[in-house]
């Protein structure tokens, strides 16, 4: 069995920095894209970002480009999000997702971002 976990939320003050990871635990599996997407209090979940797992070719919602950056190291199965320049309106519960090629599509159990102002 696959899992995803993510890590490194916290509370941060606006314009600071977080990284965010998400570990795949579990078999190998082959993975075409993973990404992160968030939920806010009260709002439906959003996409973030996502990246094409062999090309590491990236893709942003327009309300993080240029802020946040998504990367990934095939070799350690993990994916990250560094988001730079924070503000209050990126606080929401992130989730990792994998779309794979053999074991359907995954999540992570989320982790909490909090931008105070």
């Amino acid at each position: 069995q696959v899992k995803l976990v993510e890590s490194g939320g916290g509370l941060v003050q606006a314009g600071g920095s977080l990284r965010l990871s998400c570990a795949v635990s579990g078999r190998t599996f082959s993975p075409y894209f993973m990404g992160w997407f968030r939920q806010a209090s009260g709002k439906e979940r959003e996409f973030v970002a996502s990246i094409s797992w062999r090309g590491g070719n990236p893709y942003y919602a327009d309300s993080v480009k240029g802020r946040f950056t998504i990367s990934r190291d095939n070799a350690q199965n993990t994916m990250y999000l560094q988001m730079n320049s924070l503000k209050p309106e990126d606080t929401a519960v992130y989730y990792c997702n994998a779309k794979t090629f053999g074991d359907g599509e995954l999540w992570g159990q989320g982790t909490q971002v909090t931008v105070s102002s």
